[in-house]
């Protein structure tokens, strides 16, 4: 994680689908430290992706046997999930393995092309919403393109009023 922090800005992965956070850049002005501030206790905000799905390492709010672990909040679902890998291991995942199955469900026709006008500090946002019945065919929403800090307070909270 060291490396990653030190020697990148940050960096963009599969057309800018996954942003690995670093300590900044004009293409991802959003460092590690600063993304964090201000948000979930217990937990390292690390990665997002264009859909507004946020990876984070656990330090205590996902529980103590999963310590170091790295969790998903899915847009489709708005909750946490287990990756079931560490740092190290969701690193190798992001630059080796099957992103394509991995997101199948968020992606659509097209959306290499639609993704290139967004910046590593922005999102996809759809409509209807990716965690309601009705936007589960990504294909058939309306999408536009917003601060990803913005849909990051608008997804948690939607997750905190639907908790309730």
């Amino acid at each position: 994680m060291g490396a990653i922090i030190y020697e990148t800005g940050g960096i963009l992965v599969d057309n800018g689908w996954l942003r690995i956070l670093g300590s900044g850049c004009s293409a991802l002005n959003r460092s590690v430290m600063s993304w964090n501030q201000g948000k979930l206790p217990g937990m390292l905000l690390v990665a997002d992706d264009v859909m507004g799905g946020f990876y984070a390492i656990n330090g205590g709010a996902f529980g103590r046997e999963t310590l170091g672990q790295v969790f998903y909040f899915a847009p489709d679902n708005l909750q946490w999930e287990a990756t079931h890998k560490t740092y190290s291991n969701f690193l190798l995942f992001c630059f080796s393995g099957d992103l394509a199955s991995y997101y199948k469900n968020l992606r659509w026709p097209g959306w290499q092309q639609e993704i290139q006008v967004t910046t590593g500090n922005q999102g996809i946002m759809c409509v209807p919403f990716l965690f309601t019945k009705e936007g589960k065919k990504v294909a058939h929403t309306k999408r536009g393109i917003v601060p990803i800090a913005e849909m990051w307070k608008f997804q948690q909270d939607s997750k905190r009023q639907l908790d309730q």
